[in-house]
């Protein structure tokens, strides 16, 4: 690999920051002190720093040597997760429920370690905005930074994001043009009989009975209503009806999550579980209401931009050791957000083996120190790439 050697003889020093932050893990809209560090670490180098974007936002502006209005944006998601940590680690997490299970602390350790680097040497011509985004987990933290005005009070040509991603060899990464992240949605339906004694469901129109199929005419969906090329998935993850054995209720209670790599499939299949559902209470006498929420889109990659971010991973790691047919996740990532509002790439990092307790959302899960000098030496070059200083003649 080709590492920067100024970011590598700083690494123990960035090193030093990530467990600082692992060990004080602060969840959504909640990161205070981590933005204050953040905000500390940026205006000890210089950088113009712009706190209270969603609430906890942090946004370093710097600007290179020339007098270029190019400007790109690099975003680090700076929460964590509501999880015990499991982990006998020096600097596990000192607060009861919460840790970085996610890698976030990293994230936001390797920009860091970029933006000190470009505000020493600023060898580029544009803008940079450094965004430290706020409550990616669950809570859409982008979407709120962007109706706080984000691309408003700093525009970018582009914005890019990084995912450390355990299963891919550090050293290694992955970055491809069109969808890369599914979008999350969640549906919560109501399933209402008429309830009475268990010993005479003749008596009775039973929402139980009526969810059971409801559970299997969904996954139909799948199966039955798109294609085997579009990937789909919907997921019935809670049941709630009853409270005793001999009666049965008059309601049932369904929730769950779906899953789509594009925007017309994720309308269709909104239609389509809406259809299902009413038509399957009906079959039974039920009656049946379908809440349905999109928290977040699809993250889809421009192609212009995933080419640069592969040609500056490429500089980093090697070409041959940049994927650019990693299947797209089914997991999501408000990322996305920005991605509608401005083109961008969202790429992943190796982060080692799967057995060594780096599963993502895992009490195992720490992030590996390795990647902080790719990282870090990725988001200098990509800036440097990007906003090159033009040849004049």
């Amino acid at each position: 690999m080709r590492l920067n050697k100024e970011i590598v003889e700083r690494t123990s020093y960035l090193q030093d920051l990530r467990h600082l932050i692992h060990s004080n893990p602060e969840t959504a809209f909640e990161e205070v002190a981590t933005s204050r560090l953040i905000a500390d670490v940026l205006g000890s180098a210089g950088i113009e720093v712009h706190c209270g974007l969603a609430k906890t936002g942090v946004v370093g502006t710097l600007r290179g040597r020339g007098q270029s209005s190019r400007a790109i944006g690099l975003r680090a998601d700076i929460d964590a997760l509501n999880i015990t940590e499991k982990t006998s680690l020096e600097y596990a997490s000192r607060v009861p429920g919460k840790m970085h299970a996610c890698g976030h602390d990293g994230h936001t350790v390797m920009l860091l370690g970029a933006a000190l680097h470009l505000a020493k040497f600023r060898n580029f011509d544009g803008v940079v905005q450094f965004i430290f985004q706020p409550a990616e987990e669950n809570e859409g933290g982008g979407r709120v930074m962007i109706e706080d005005g984000l691309f408003e009070k700093f525009p970018v040509d582009a914005v890019y994001a990084l995912h450390n991603w355990p299963g891919l060899p550090v050293g290694e990464a992955a970055v491809r043009a069109g969808p890369v992240m599914a979008s999350y949605d969640i549906f919560e339906i109501i399933v209402t009989g008429r309830g009475g004694h268990a010993a005479m469901p003749h008596l009775t129109i039973d929402p139980i009975a009526t969810a059971s199929h409801l559970v299997q005419a969904l996954q139909a969906i799948v199966s039955r209503n798109t294609s085997p090329l579009d990937s789909v998935v919907i997921s019935v993850t809670q049941i709630f009806a009853g409270d005793t054995w001999n009666v049965i209720p008059e309601e049932a209670t369904l929730r769950g999550t779906v899953r789509t790599l594009r925007p017309e499939i994720q309308d269709a299949v909104e239609a389509h579980i809406h259809r299902v559902v009413r038509m399957t209470a009906a079959a039974t006498g039920a009656s049946a209401t379908v809440r349905y929420e999109r928290r977040y889109p699809a993250t889809i990659n421009n192609r212009t931009e995933a080419e640069t971010a592969a040609n500056a991973l490429a500089k980093v790691v090697g070409e041959d050791r940049v994927h650019l047919d990693l299947p797209p996740s089914m997991g999501a990532e408000d990322f996305a957000f920005m991605l509608n509002q401005v083109h961008g790439a969202y790429l992943f990092l190796g982060n080692g083996p799967l057995e060594d307790g780096r599963t993502l959302h895992s009490p195992h899960y720490d992030f590996n120190d390795e990647l902080i000098p790719i990282g870090a030496t990725f988001w200098s070059n990509l800036v440097e790439t990007a906003l090159a200083p033009r040849q004049t003649v």
